[in-house]
């Protein structure tokens, strides 16, 4: 077996598409530390700078001295402290639901609601672009995986209109590799007109877009009755870690009951949770950092344009630009680190064969010279 795994090894090497670790030296941030060099960071999904604010520190502190640095058990057992509690009632406020559950991870939450909802005789339709956890959700569950071409919602009707299954609608809000939109509002209609489910997955969107960091539900004005099932993260925009599903009552009682992910685990720690809250009001409250957020994303498409670089359409904090060959993509990654600067090649299986890129990320602490000396950077590492 060892040989095998390390004839994998080397074939993946090969391709370019090994993968290797950084040791990080410093909080998180805008500047990084890496053997004692610093390095500007354009590839953080802390898109609101939130991770390391003094708000969110202190509260983790004080949390930490009164419950301790672990929760010690899962949540139907005796891990359900009174800052989960707090959390989740802060958190339906916030997305406008009924309710709301706390998950340790995004992947977790994933993979839990969807083997919760749905089984061997349903179907699930996803968006081809969807995240890794939400296509092992429906692989977890039983029920039968249907894929639809990206954005398409034709082809979306098409396979749909087939199925005589209870079915289940399941996208990303802001797809993480490319930065654009689910077609929400189309989606909406959709479900109601085959009698399906809608769940969206918002990491991405939570906290960067919308009124006050409603995300893309928010954005789009859609309510609880459109989307019944919503995910959010705690790790990205609000800086933190988890995750959680907004709902109805019944949803959230259905997996409280049946979420296996959510059942046999050990609840978060609630030090996270009392930092998360503190997280949320700066969210809430903080609206310039959207504003600049948008503000840079506009100054770096512009400048990118203006160099030729073959950009991705996005209206969100991430901005993929396409390389294509997986070791090229590498080679410039390398080539921006040299220079200074961490944006992370991104290849297959993650992203589709021919498509690898440059993931680069915007935070709301980045200035404009970061994006002017990154734009230098990458002109002249596709000169090299």
């Amino acid at each position: 077996m060892a040989d095998q795994l390390a004839n994998n090894l080397a074939e993946i090497a090969q391709q370019g598409l090994y993968r290797s670790r950084r040791i990080i030296e410093s909080p998180q941030g805008i500047n990084l530390q890496f053997n004692g060099r610093s390095i500007i960071n354009f590839c953080s999904n802390d898109y609101l700078g939130l991770a390391h604010h003094s708000d969110v520190i202190q509260a983790f502190k004080s949390a930490a001295d009164d419950y301790g640095v672990g929760s010690g058990s899962a949540h139907l057992v005796s891990g359900h402290s009174m800052a989960h509690h707090a959390l989740e009632e802060e958190l339906a406020a916030f997305t406008g639901r009924d309710r709301a559950l706390l998950f340790s991870t995004g992947y977790m939450a994933n993979m839990g609601v969807i083997s919760a909802l749905v089984g061997r005789n349903d179907a699930v339709f996803q968006d081809r672009l969807n995240h890794s956890s939400l296509l092992d959700g429906a692989l977890l569950s039983g029920a039968r995986l249907k894929r639809y071409a990206h954005a398409d919602t034709e082809h979306l009707d098409a396979l749909i209109t087939e199925s005589k299954a209870r079915k289940l609608i399941v996208t990303d809000g802001v797809f993480s590799m490319d930065g654009d939109f689910a077609p929400l509002p189309t989606l909406v209609q959709t479900a109601k007109t085959n009698g399906a489910w809608l769940m969206v997955d918002d990491a991405h969107g939570l906290g960067v877009v919308g009124q006050q960091g409603g995300g893309v539900l928010a954005h789009y004005s859609l309510t609880q009755e459109d989307v019944p099932i919503l995910m959010g993260t705690l790790g990205k925009g609000l800086g933190t870690f988890g995750a959680f599903i907004a709902g109805s009552e019944v949803l959230i009682e259905t997996l409280i009951q049946k979420a296996r992910t959510y059942i046999y685990t050990t609840a978060l720690p609630a030090a996270v949770a009392e930092a998360t809250r503190a997280s949320l009001k700066l969210v809430i409250a903080d609206d310039w950092r959207r504003d600049k957020l948008t503000q840079l994303s506009e100054r770096f498409t512009s400048g990118a344009e203006q160099l030729g670089l073959s950009l991705c359409a996005s209206n969100s904090a991430i901005h993929p630009l396409i390389i294509g060959d997986s070791q090229q993509a590498v080679t410039i990654s390398n080539a921006l680190f040299e220079q200074g600067f961490l944006v992370i090649a991104i290849r297959p299986p993650t992203v589709p064969q021919g498509s690898a890129r440059l993931r680069i990320t915007l935070s709301a602490l980045h200035e404009e010279q970061h994006i002017d000396r990154l734009l230098d950077a990458l002109d002249k590492a596709y000169k090299l």
